[in-house]
């Protein structure tokens, strides 16, 4: 039997297409949050981006995150799926052998470390793309000889700089080059290496809670449960990850504030307190739930369905 599955890609595919739908307005409120300026909470957030921008604000971005975190996620599911098969095979000489914590732990830690190379230039663009109607972040800028004029007040916008994401990425990579792309990796690692830790194991330890009887498949309502469950944790765990990570990548190399992640940390903290670095993270709970729920009962459903024939 071979250890390699392309069903696992498939399935991953189609639950990242469904869960981008169901969690991408609330992407939105988080990345501003995260990111942008002028905002006190998360209702806040919610109301002006509604009062500016109306319903479509919060799919702002969206055909992005639809074409390519699919392929994400598809990358995702499949090698950490492929990974637990090939760590059996190599460890009990069979790939259909049920993996110990251990071996759970190292797949989904291999995952994360791996979805950076793929991941961290999609999130870049998502979030340059989100933040199109954010003020310029300068404290001042140089208008036509004029010396310098505080603009923080005039709310001058930024929804030109990019005119999509074929757009953001030509742009970056012509100003920032390769490199540019990867802006906020670093935190991204620190960000998905313990965070699909705390995803895939508390996931496969909530399903064998909610289905007791392991010969059976479980019910798409244990399956949801689940999946929501461990994405609310996984998210909210890795929410000071993801704030330097959205601060990194949204910070643009005519505006640039930090010059890495130390620096991120030190001057985040410097101006706006410890809180700062859990900024979010109500949303990335409420968030966390109907997408990962979505995700995963897409997936296991889907995989279901390819494995029936």
């Amino acid at each position: 039997m071979t250890v390699f599955h392309l069903d696992d890609f498939l399935a991953g595919w189609i639950g990242g297409a469904s869960s981008v739908i169901v969690g991408h307005p609330l992407d939105t409120v988080k990345t501003r949050l995260q990111a942008g300026k002028g905002y006190k909470n998360t209702f806040h957030c919610v109301v002006t981006i509604y009062k500016k921008e109306n319903v479509a604000g919060f799919f702002k971005g969206l055909s992005f995150p639809l074409a390519s975190i699919t392929l994400y996620n598809s990358m995702v599911f499949g090698f950490f799926s492929n990974t637990q098969r090939l760590i059996s095979k190599y460890r009990y000489g069979d790939g259909r052998h049920p993996g110990s914590m251990l071996d759970l732990t190292v797949a989904s830690m291999l995952t994360g470390l791996v979805s950076v190379g793929v991941g961290a230039p999609v999130d870049l663009v998502k979030i340059r793309l989100q933040l199109q109607t954010q003020p310029v972040l300068a404290e001042n800028f140089n208008l036509a000889g004029n010396g310098s004029v505080p603009l923080r007040s005039m709310g001058i916008q930024s929804q030109s700089l990019y005119r999509g994401p074929v757009h953001c990425i030509s742009t970056v990579l012509q100003n920032e080059g390769i490199q540019g792309l990867y802006r906020g990796a670093g935190a991204m690692i620190l960000r998905d290496v313990p965070g699909y830790t705390l995803y895939f194991v508390p996931y496969t330890l909530f399903c064998n809670l909610l289905n007791p009887d392991g010969n059976s498949t479980p019910h798409p309502c244990c399956i949801w449960l689940a999946g929501g469950l461990a994405g609310s944790i996984s998210w909210v765990t890795a929410t000071p990850a993801d704030v330097l990570k959205s601060r990194l990548q949204a910070d643009t190399l005519q505006h640039r504030k930090y010059k890495g992640i130390l620096h991120c940390i030190t001057q985040s903290y410097k101006t706006e307190g410890i809180h700062v670095f859990f900024r979010g993270a109500t949303v990335n709970a409420i968030r966390g739930f109907p997408m990962c729920a979505t995700l995963f009962l897409g997936y296991e459903l889907s995989l279901q369905f390819f494995r029936s024939f």
